[in-house]
């Protein structure tokens, strides 16, 4: 009877640290992270896709209504992207390249008429990101791999 308890507390354990990440957030660090998702990470995502997605995610220049010049995707999940933080705090290069799709605005001011033509640019980079506790805010630049 006590290896059934004790089966049942591991497994019970181990589905509460598979759920940890979706909800382990701190709160000062939450919403950066969900916009970081929300602009930046689509595994598949396609040159094509630019304009549907960038509308479909409401994705503007900061809190503004006004089209972002410039939106890249990463598309890999976010389970190959959280190692680049490493846990800590700060601005990190990943040592491995991921594919990204960059889409470039075409034409349109304001959401939501913000157009990025009909295909962005697919290549493979290594991300720069910035990290707050661990956790992926906000996608600062990128390095085109050559050769």
């Amino acid at each position: 009877m006590a290896t059934i308890k004790l089966t049942f507390v591991l497994v019970l354990l181990l589905v509460s640290c598979a759920a940890l990440p979706a909800e382990a957030q701190p709160p000062d660090v939450k919403h950066r992270y969900q916009n970081f998702l929300t602009q930046h990470v689509y595994p598949t995502m396609t040159e094509a896709k630019c304009t549907s997605e960038i509308r479909q995610r409401k994705i503007t220049d900061g809190n503004t209504n006004n089209c972002k010049e410039v939106n890249t995707f990463i598309k890999t999940n976010i389970k190959d992207i959280m190692p680049v933080c490493g846990g800590a705090t700060g601005r990190f290069t990943s040592g491995q390249p991921f594919p990204v799709v960059t889409c470039k605005l075409h034409s349109g001011e304001r959401r939501p008429n913000c157009d990025y033509g009909k295909k962005g640019h697919m290549d493979t980079r290594y991300i720069t990101i910035e990290c707050d506790q661990g956790w992926p805010v906000h996608y600062q630049e990128d390095t085109v791999v050559v050769g």
